[in-house]
């Protein structure tokens, strides 16, 4: 699955999915963009893993500008573009009752307006190039739901439609879109669960394990070869068994 020559751009990359993502890209010979909302030491040490193939830009991806202006600049610096991972995402978590509309917007505008704006700037480049992949980070709970998460659900719902419209309408000029479906990975954010809530979980996972970030890059790195070349607007579920 050598991705020599590639230039990637990874979202949310400096942490836990979006660092693996970016490591396993380097260690196939892309070069890679990682892009990060704000914590500076994290980006670095990302960097850091991933090697001299690699850099950070700061931005915030609900901002559509700064979408643009990213794609933009990879275009510029390195040539082209050829594979667009849109893995940053929030979630704040609560009852519907009490989901104030900034929460909802934040999640949204981050989680789906944000893939949105990459997507819609990436695509000009892979358009010209006749060639590209794009890797939208779905979620178990955008495909199952789950009580409390109504806005990050609906978000990665969301992404789960565009995905597949942008499979049907970027077909044509050899540009693959598809998602990868995470389960309950270990992170950062997983990492705060109670220990009644993780057996809870545990209990419902068939394989009777949370999943590794590196498993899940793995899955996108796949998605993005010449491996898959034949694959587009699937939806790769990474669960353990969770959904089927």
């Amino acid at each position: 699955m050598t991705l020599s020559g590639k230039v990637v751009l990874v979202t949310g990359g400096s942490r836990g999915i979006g660092r693996a993502c970016a490591v396993a890209f380097a260690k196939e010979g892309a070069t890679v963009v990682l892009t990060y909302a704000g914590n500076d030491a994290a980006a670095e040490e990302a960097v850091r893993l991933a090697g001299e193939r690699a850099r950070a830009v700061k931005f915030d991806v609900a901002d559509t500008a700064a979408c643009a202006g990213c794609v933009e600049d990879v275009v510029l610096k390195h040539g082209h573009l050829d594979v667009l991972v849109n893995n940053a995402g929030v979630a704040v978590d609560g009852l519907l009752v009490r989901v104030k509309d900034e929460d909802w917007d934040r999640q949204l505008d981050t989680n789906l307006k944000g893939a949105f704006a990459l997507a819609r700037a990436a695509a000009r480049p892979m358009m010209k190039q006749r060639s590209g992949a794009i890797i939208n980070l779905v979620s178990v709970v955008g495909e199952m739901g789950n009580a409390g998460q109504a806005a990050y659900a609906a978000s990665k719902a969301g992404l789960i439609g565009l995905t597949k419209a942008l499979a049907h309408e970027l077909a044509s000029r050899n540009i693959r879109v598809n998602a990868v479906s995470p389960g309950f990975i270990e992170t950062d954010m997983t990492s705060k669960v109670s220990a009644d809530m993780r057996t809870r979980l545990l209990q419902a996972i068939p394989l009777g394990r949370l999943g590794t970030a590196d498993e899940v890059a793995a899955c996108v790195l796949f998605l993005a070869s010449d491996a898959a070349s034949y694959i587009t607007g699937e939806v790769l579920k990474v669960n353990g068994g969770m959904y089927m």
